[in-house]
């Protein structure tokens, strides 16, 4: 087992039996601009915090595995200018390497499940991208979702993706896909879509104990809860729709593959929204850090 260096907070929550949710660190080196990341990573902490569990921001700093940052090394991860994503592929590479790494939703749950954390709140996992019948190019997000017992609270899959077919793999693959507070998936910036959930839940105390009863069958894999974003923040889709296309085209003119696909759009997203996708995005991540905190604090009350 490899060593983590633990946040102060985080130690203590441990030592406690506190409830803890983890947070990824590549919407902070990937997602946005400074010092936007690093304000809205700060307001992510204290909504968790504000709802009686404990942030855990996760990230490679040096060659160690970090589970909570101080402040001083958020404010040096969120300026830093040289920091690998990683995902399950190269997130050991990293480590044995001594490198800097922000961690997706891939290796974010790996993290998680490494330090004990069963809850994780992110904006919108990765999936199946446009054209991936010919590209193949579809998120490990997906794979570690079937392997990886963590709930993930998002805001659905990211808009700039293939959602139905996003959503196909993950009933193959046999991944709860949980809608909260709806019968519809959300899709990212837009609170509903025209795809129906596959289950719907209402309470963080349901999706707590659907987690449990997971854990009792032995069934492998986590949890994904959709949670839209709030209705008064969202983008409705039909505005975003030419707004995708159009930043989906300049990336394949421009020869735009692989990780660099997913921040060049979002930023073209930001160019093109006049910064209302932004806007949106942390509105989102707020939303989904108050429930993951509420699951967290419900799986914690079935521990004691």
């Amino acid at each position: 087992m490899i060593e983590i260096e633990y946040s102060p907070e985080v130690a203590q929550a441990r030592a406690e039996g506190a409830p803890i949710v983890a947070l990824e660190s590549t919407i902070i080196t990937h997602g946005m601009p400074f010092p936007q990341n690093v304000e809205t990573a700060r307001r992510v902490e204290a909504e968790i915090r504000a709802q009686g569990a404990v942030p855990a921001t996760i990230a490679v700093l040096g060659g160690r595995l970090h589970v909570g940052l101080t402040d001083a090394q958020l404010d040096r991860l969120g300026q830093a200018s040289d920091v690998a994503k990683l995902s399950r592929a190269d997130f050991a590479a990293c480590l044995a390497r001594g490198g800097d790494g922000a961690t997706t939703v891939a290796a974010t749950m790996i993290a998680a499940r490494l330090a004990g954390i069963e809850v994780f709140a992110t904006g919108g996992i990765g999936g199946v991208h446009r054209g991936a019948e010919t590209s193949f190019d579809i998120s490990a997000d997906l794979h570690e979702l079937a392997k990886t017992p963590v709930t993930v609270v998002a805001a659905g899959a990211k808009a700039i993706l293939d959602l139905p077919k996003t959503f196909e793999v993950l009933e193959t693959l046999g991944v709860p896909v949980i809608a909260y507070g709806q019968d519809v998936l959300p899709a990212f910036w837009s609170a509903t879509s025209e795809m129906p959930a596959p289950l719907r839940m209402n309470s963080a105390a349901e999706i707590a104990a659907a987690m449990r009863m997971r854990a009792a069958m032995g069934l492998d894999g986590g949890q994904l809860v959709a949670n839209p974003i709030p209705a008064e923040a969202e983008i409705p889709a039909e505005e975003l729709r030419p707004v995708i296309e159009q930043a989906l085209a300049e990336a394949e003119a421009q020869g735009i593959a692989a990780k660099a696909v997913t921040p060049f759009l979002l930023g073209r997203i930001f160019e093109l929204t006049e910064g209302r996708s932004l806007d949106a995005n942390i509105a989102l991540v707020l939303n989904n850090a108050r429930l993951g905190a509420a699951i967290a604090v419900e799986l914690s009350a079935t521990r004691r």
